[in-house]
């Protein structure tokens, strides 16, 4: 009779951190080792379990109950232009691309796949760590769309050479796909897929068979293509529709966790450097503006032109210049002397 192993009670340290929104898995477990998270006032080790209740601390700030549950999962996608880092802070005060999104509270953005300084397009942040590890492991072999611009003369050879794949610094490396995206002159455009992705990995690819790459831009990441509206600098709300397929390529489900504090957009929203957000795919509910009572409009006096004026009685007192009669006609000094009734004269006998 064999005996059944009993799991492990508890979760693993950094995947609660991860469900929180403090970073991807990678990157925790680094603060685990360098010594910044504790439990019940013990320095973590790596690989350490923890229960509902117990004291989990990062850089001595207490962990929250309700973020331990996670945070609201939120994924945006950012066209990233050229000259701007995928770093927090850069020691060479290069601008960063975490200068342009809009600020989280109790809540931080995780990068989906970095970019280096030269290449622009397609990035996604998201403050699931948990959905950040899954994309970014090799196992789950997300494809990433590169469009290329290269400089110099490619055959069929080259060509035949990057889909079997060549050695690199790292071990060797291939292109999944390749398709002419044509270009006139020695630049020429390639669109390339490939299911990893290593530090300048596309840029070696071709470096390795001696053609350099003047441009490139990454186009889609998994089911997320690059929106040709959104302009560089720019981030959107991902689609709900496209979120969910996201989600679903890496065997995780679409419900979200519960909302934490601070992670929804608040109205208005801007982006740490002070810009406003593009145009959001999703409609946004407006409050109507409130509606003010109106007062009845004042009655009109009945218009008298074409009309005939009423013929004045014996005995009525006649309107002086500059006054209104009762049909709300304004009288004129001409009109007002015309039918002045004369004195009376005394009869001599």
């Amino acid at each position: 009779m064999t005996k059944t192993t009993p799991e492990p009670e508890g979760e693993k340290l950094q995947k609660v951190l991860a469900r929180a929104g403090l970073g991807s898995r990678r990157e925790l477990e680094h603060w685990i080792t360098d010594g910044r998270i504790t439990v019940n006032g013990v320095v973590a080790k790596l690989g350490e379990r923890v229960l509902p209740g117990q004291d989990i601390r990062v850089d001595g700030h207490s962990l929250s109950a309700g973020a331990r549950h996670g945070t609201r999962r939120r994924v945006i996608i950012y066209s990233k232009p050229e000259g701007q880092v995928c770093t927090m802070a850069d020691p060479e005060g290069r601008p960063t691309v975490f200068d342009h999104l809009p600020v989280l509270r109790n809540a931080r953005w995780i990068v989906i796949g970095r970019l280096d300084f030269n290449t622009q397009g397609l990035l996604l942040f998201t403050t699931d760590g948990e959905l950040a590890n899954k994309l970014m492991h090799p196992s789950s072999e997300i494809e990433r769309e590169y469009a290329v611009r290269v400089l110099g003369t490619v055959d069929a050879d080259m060509l035949a050479r990057l889909r079997a794949g060549v050695q690199l610094d790292d071990g060797p490396a291939h292109f999944d796909d390749i398709r002419d995206a044509g270009g006139e002159g020695a630049n020429h455009w390639y669109h390339v897929t490939l299911k990893e992705g290593r530090n300048r990995e596309v840029r070696r690819l071709w470096e390795a068979v001696g053609v350099k790459v003047s441009r490139l831009i990454r186009v889609r990441f998994g089911p997320v293509s690059l929106p040709r509206m959104l302009r560089p600098g720019r981030w959107e709300e991902l689609d709900k529709d496209v979120m969910s397929a996201l989600i679903e390529s890496v065997g995780l489900t679409p419900d979200e966790p519960r909302e934490g504090r601070g992670t929804s957009p608040r109205r208005g929203e801007v982006d740490r450097a002070g810009s406003e957000r593009s145009r959001p795919r999703r409609e946004q509910t407006v409050e109507e503006p409130r509606r003010h009572k109106k007062s009845a409009p004042a009655k009109q006096p009945e218009a008298t032109i074409g009309k005939r004026a009423p013929r004045t009685q014996p005995g009525a007192t006649t309107p002086s210049a500059g006054k209104v009669d009762r049909a709300g006609n304004r009288r004129s000094k001409k009109s007002a002397a015309r039918t002045r009734r004369p004195p009376a004269t005394r009869r001599r006998g």
